[in-house]
């Protein structure tokens, strides 16, 4: 087998690997009903719509609410044709996992080509293990997911001086979520400074106005208030700038660890500038969890870093140096990481009250219109209608099931909640271990 032959092999084997773990991970942690948010509820009813096929109805949000009122992401659509096939909470969740495992190999084959076998190993294990890969998949399913692999081959065709390809692969990122036009503007930036001016400036006009488009008119179209939700999140009541500078030791140390995984290096290269846009909206953001290492945020951030990484190591070779410090930092994100757990015993055994979950759960007749908590919808969308009960408005389910014991604010007594919110009467037909379910009696 050739060198580069083995280096391909080397990268699918740790694709492979990859997603082997993040599948195992993402598995174990439905399996035990793990509790991370509403989102992969929301994704998974997204996908369901367009599956039938029809709109992106996500009643977890609000009974009729198009998700498309919420975040533009037409590119979950691409999940429906599986999901059609294989309806399941799952289905979406490996579906992340296979995108970020596509990732891996893209990396690991450039940084292999480009800086040799060893060198580029060490890069492509370090991003496979990078902690905005291991935290998406611990925050479960988000439409982020698309970029990864988007950016990574976007990023190859850069330090391949593949200017086309690196516009071809751009351009779908406005198709994954709004904010990612401005990421599309800053690559067409990033090529104006190398040189590539007609294909900088034309990659930059469009991110920008197809965020002005998606934000000021398609947006609204979808959303009930007829306007972008989260534009009232830069800054909050306090100011953007004030917003911006809050909390500057965590939102350095966010940038700090985010540049600390390549050793640094990712500052030599002109592709880092990638990074501007998601970090300048994520702390002038007002929430918090905006500005940690945590959720599923710096996603996207890993494949541009990582390729400028490669890309400032094959300008300047001195900087191979800096694959010691990526080294230890990533073994210093790995304790007590979302993987580790993969390593206690503790994770592959049944959760507690999973058993009086299931038997709750079970007494749902599939097709029913449930009202529930963060804690049981991601196992109740695959058959059922299902509406948080902190959004559900008028409408009237037909069930009610919440978890008292999970400590996270669910009311306690289901027939009263049920009666006094829904009217009608309700009478309590499950109660165990905190699981509480109510039917609504004709």
């Amino acid at each position: 087998m050739t060198r580069i032959g083995r280096q391909r092999l080397f990268a699918v084997l740790l694709a492979l690997a990859a997603g082997a773990a993040y599948g195992l991970l993402a598995l174990l942690r439905y399996r035990r009903f793990t509790i991370s948010s509403w989102d992969h509820a929301i994704f998974e009813q997204a996908v369901k719509g367009y599956a039938r096929p029809g709109a992106p109805i996500v009643d977890v949000k609000g009974p009729g609410y198009n998700i498309l009122g919420d975040h533009f992401s037409p590119i979950d659509a691409l999940i429906a044709p599986v999901y059609r096939l294989f309806p399941a909470a799952q289905t979406i969740a490996l579906t992340q996992v296979v995108l970020i495992a596509i990732s891996v190999a893209v990396i690991a084959a450039l940084a292999m080509r480009k800086l040799g076998t060893w060198t580029g190993a060490t890069i492509g294990t370090a991003y496979a293990l990078s902690f905005g890969l291991q935290s998406a998949v611990e925050a479960e399913f988000h439409e982020v997911a698309f970029a990864a692999p988007l950016l990574a081959l976007a990023g190859a065709a850069y330090v391949d001086r593949r200017f086309g390809a690196v516009v071809a692969w751009s351009l779908p990122l406005l198709l994954v979520k709004e904010d990612l036009g401005l990421t599309v503007a800053a690559v067409g930036f990033v090529l104006w400074l190398v040189g590539q001016r007609r294909h900088g400036l034309v990659l930059g006009f469009v991110g920008l106005v197809a965020v002005a488009v998606t934000v000021l008119v398609i947006i609204p179209v979808f959303a009930a208030g007829d306007s972008y939700a989260y534009a009232s999140t830069l800054g909050g009541d306090r100011g953007l700038w004030v917003t911006l500078l809050d909390s500057p030791g965590r939102k350095l140390a966010t940038v700090a660890l985010t540049l600390a995984i390549t050793g640094f290096a990712a500052l030599a290269s002109p592709w880092v500038l990638l990074v501007i846009p998601t970090f300048v909206w994520r702390f002038a953001g007002d929430n918090g969890y905006y500005w940690g290492t945590e959720w599923h945020y710096s996603l996207v951030l890993m494949p541009i870093v990582f390729v400028a990484m490669i890309d400032a190591m094959r300008r300047w070779p001195a900087l191979r140096w800096a694959t010691v410090v990526a080294v230890v930092v990533t073994a210093f994100t790995l304790v007590g990481s979302p993987l580790a757990a993969l390593l206690e015993s503790k994770t592959y055994a049944e959760a507690p009250r999973v058993g009086s979950a299931r038997a709750a759960i079970a007494q749902v007749p599939k097709g029913a219109t449930v009202e529930t908590d963060i804690a049981m919808m991601s196992h109740l969308v695959t058959d059922h209608t299902v509406y948080w009960y902190g959004s559900i408005g008028d409408a009237t389910p037909e069930y009610v099931l919440f978890d008292a014991a999970a400590g996270i604010g669910s009311p306690e007594d289901v027939v009263a909640y049920a009666e006094r919110t829904h009217g009608g009467r309700y009478e309590l037909v499950y109660d165990r271990d905190g699981y509480l379910l109510a039917h609504r009696q004709r």
